[in-house]
């Protein structure tokens, strides 16, 4: 798997940690973020490399900043 992978793998996992911590189903975080469920998850997935915006939109979602959805991640 090359890095790129792994980093959206890492980062799927750290979403789908935080919404599930949050008693939120991938439905519900997408409705809070604007987003489409699919989208959310082919991000928890690891198959959507996702924008800085959605990035941004799922962390106020979650009720969280951006930086922690990246703990783990690596270039």
């Amino acid at each position: 798997m090359s890095s790129r992978h792994r980093a959206l793998d890492h980062f799927g996992q750290n979403v789908r940690k935080r919404r599930t911590g949050k008693g939120l189903s991938q439905e519900a975080l997408a409705e809070k973020a604007d987003l489409d469920p699919t989208y959310i998850s082919g991000i928890e997935r690891g198959v959507r490399n996702p924008s800085l915006l959605s990035i941004v939109r799922i962390a106020k979602a979650l009720g969280t900043n951006s930086a922690d959805l990246f703990e783990g991640v690596r270039a």
